[in-house]
């Protein structure tokens, strides 16, 4: 993987994403050719387009990252990626349109676009096809050994599994564990020397996945295969490297603090947040204002009670603030303000209600709590406090997720469906730990860009 802002990009998604790059600016100047000639215009030199091209490779390049082109399901299936492709770039087109409307000098003609985007899908597709199989071969797979041969090794070897791994487990090395799991694992003992035996199956990375660690690390292999040129990690770092999650499991306190990130020098990054805050929450509030209004209106007519509410969170270093909704629940959804989990199908939510929660558009007045500089627009969601009395008691480093501002999105909403438990928040902690640890202007970005498809397929809404 290649790390791009604190972020891990896959090998493989980053030389389909440069080759996509291509693939649109041939389609862009094709289209922009083929249409010339149509109407007997003379084609004059590329490097006068340069802008057009690079515009329209922009538009579309970021709605294939928001659509979620470069997801696991999209790099698995033909059909699956065609369809994203398809809603990508027809987002792409839209969003040039309405950039000719207001800049015509900075785009294509409408006619130039529509055969742009016909090459553009029909090249894209054309591209899945021909590296489909080789992007998920071996050959752009990490090989790692794991030293460790316990239920820690166990998990990397199922994470090893999972369609879309970027690695390849080529040796485990059974460092003398009480309980063994892996049967295919080499004896230390058995290896005269542990980093000849790295270097010969070719092994980029070794990840240590100790059981047991208190006088158990073989220090002397660590420090010859580290001086052989191969990589090696403790096996916190290396999921939170694969799965974007810090894994509880695994993690303690002095990782947490040594380990690389939560950095304090972020002056210019929240400069630069909050300034974000403050102009999209005023242009959002603005735009969508009739929305609201309308869908006030609908929610006030269907059920009794009042189109919004107030509801107390936990903000910033666990702050509480009150947040404002468009009702989706039926007035006394709560007896006596006792807080409730949300349920599949949950009979409280009215009909309007559970369109609303699909869409987002209950959230929408959250923006306020936005420019008043409560909350953020990417972040840990904010919980209820009698949620979060729980969840402190029964999960570690819950209150670490509130030393940053909460958001009306974030790392969590992205990679994980609307859950309601325990064992949901644990999952949803790993991930905000995540962003809380990772975060940056960049992070931020690919969020707001992938909210849009949770927006398009909400998954888990409830």
């Amino acid at each position: 993987m290649i790390r791009l802002f604190k972020h891990y990009v896959p090998n493989a998604v980053l030389l389909l994403g440069l080759f996509d790059l291509i693939v649109l600016g041939v389609a862009a100047e094709l289209g922009w050719v083929l249409r010339a000639g149509q109407i007997g215009m003379m084609v004059d030199p590329i490097v006068t387009r340069l802008p057009q091209l690079g515009i329209f490779i922009i538009s579309l390049e970021t709605a294939m990252i928001a659509v979620g082109v470069y997801g696991p399901g999209a790099l698995q299936s033909i059909r699956f990626a065609t369809a994203r492709l398809i809603v990508a770039v027809s987002l792409g087109v839209i969003v040039q349109a309405t950039i000719f409307f207001l800049v015509p000098d900075l785009t294509f003609w409408r006619s130039n676009l529509l055969y742009a985007m016909g090459f553009s899908i029909l090249g894209l597709i054309g591209l899945r096809i021909l590296l489909g199989k080789t992007l998920g071969s071996q050959a752009f797979k990490r090989r790692i050994v794991v030293l460790g041969a316990g239920t820690r090794a166990q998990r990397l070897k199922t994470l090893a599994q999972r369609p879309g791994s970027a690695f390849v487990v080529v040796g485990y090395v059974s460092m003398s564990e009480a309980n063994r799991v892996i049967p295919e694992a080499i004896a230390r003992d058995a290896i005269y020397n542990l980093a000849d035996h790295v270097v010969l199956l070719n092994a980029s990375e070794v990840v240590l996945a100790l059981e047991e660690r208190r006088n158990a690390l073989p220090l002397k292999d660590l420090l010859r295969i580290k001086t052989t040129g191969v990589h090696v990690n403790e096996i916190s770092t290396f999921l939170e490297r694969e799965t974007g999650r810090v894994d509880l499991d695994s993690v303690n306190p002095s990782w947490l603090i040594f380990s690389d990130g939560f950095s304090s020098g972020r002056m210019l990054s929240s400069a630069f947040k909050r300034l974000f805050d403050i102009a999209a929450s005023l242009v959002l509030l603005a735009l969508t204002l009739p929305l609201i209004i309308v869908t006030a209106m609908i929610v006030k007519a269907e059920s009794k009670g009042p189109a919004f509410y107030r509801q107390r969170r936990v903000g910033l270093y666990g702050v509480g603030f009150d947040i404002i909704k468009l009702r989706s629940m039926r007035q006394d959804a709560e007896v006596a303000g006792k807080a409730v989990w949300a349920e599949k199908d949950d009979p409280r939510i009215t009909r309007v209600g559970r369109f609303i929660r699909k869409v987002r558009i209950d959230e929408l007045p959250q923006a306020w709590s936005v420019l008043k500089g409560e909350m953020s627009f990417v972040g840990p969601r904010p919980e209820r406090p009698q949620f979060v009395d729980d969840l402190e008691q029964k999960l570690p480093y819950y209150a670490e997720r509130h030393m940053v501002k909460p958001g009306i999105t974030g790392w969590a909403q992205i990679n994980y469906p609307y859950g309601a438990s325990i064992e949901d928040s644990r999952q949803k902690l790993e991930y905000d730990l995540y962003y809380a640890k990772n975060y940056s202007p960049f992070l931020d970005i690919l969020i707001l860009l992938q909210t849009i498809r949770v927006v398009l397929w909400p998954e888990g809404a409830r």
